[in-house]
């Protein structure tokens, strides 16, 4: 049963395979927070505006090449039925990347329309009627935009307020700082001969903030040296 309180954030769906939602997302903090109402989550099914007897939603591109493409027809329909909140985010490899501070930005409106294209694509014009947001997860290829739909909406929604309770660890977080996150140790204090460092369990907390501080710095030095050098030219425009 979900809570009749107002949802902080509300996602609209547009998709070829509406059960594929929740998926996940009705699981753990993000299917708490939906029960109760902190989010919402609509789908639209694209299928179910066109007009002919098929049901098709696509066709061969023009110019020849391999694949087919969503009629801009059917997707229009689908979108102007939609009535969503916030922007249309359409999910493609060819999108801006997606970054914490976007994520942050989403989670700070009403909510998103959320395009998931399928086959090669969506045809161009309808993206741009719509002025649809072009979003990638990464360089690489999925079989289509609903698993990024599903990321994307869980990185916005373990953002809203009452859904993840520790505020701190949230901050704490890789990119909150520009950086990724130091690494983690729980007990047992030592672990098929592996200890645990010895600053974290001296009780100095100024020690152990600043072992963090250089861990965090060392690994997205090595393994992400363009946020790297973003953070130092932070840092050194701080000091400038």
């Amino acid at each position: 049963m979900g809570s009749e309180r107002e949802p902080i954030w509300k996602a609209m769906v547009l998709t070829l395979f509406p059960d594929m939602f929740p998926g996940p997302l009705g699981q753990s903090l993000a299917g708490r927070a939906l029960a109760e109402g902190i989010w919402a989550l609509e789908t639209v099914d694209i299928r179910s505006f066109a007009s002919d007897k098929h049901r098709s939603v696509d066709d061969a591109p023009f110019g020849g090449g391999a694949g087919m493409v969503m009629r801009p027809d059917v997707v229009d329909a689908a979108i102007r039925a939609a009535h969503g909140l916030g922007p249309l985010i359409y999910l493609t490899p060819r999108g801006r990347l997606l970054t914490q501070a976007r994520v942050k930005e989403l989670a700070a409106g009403p909510g998103a329309t959320l395009l998931c294209g399928r086959f090669e694509g969506v045809d161009q014009r309808v993206l741009d009627a719509h002025q649809a947001e072009e979003i990638s997860l990464g360089d690489f290829v999925l079989s289509g935009g609903e698993p990024a739909a599903l990321m994307l909406m869980d990185a916005v929604v373990r953002l809203l307020p009452g859904v993840t309770g520790n505020q701190e660890s949230l901050e704490e977080e890789s990119f909150e700082r520009g950086l990724l996150e130091y690494p983690h140790y729980t007990r047992p204090q030592e672990w098929q001969g592996r200890a645990v460092p010895e600053v974290l369990v001296s009780g100095h907390h100024e020690k152990v903030r600043a072992w963090r501080q250089r861990q965090a710095e060392d690994v997205t030095r090595q393994r992400r040296p363009d946020l790297y050098d973003r953070y130092a030219a932070s840092i050194d425009g701080k000091k400038g």
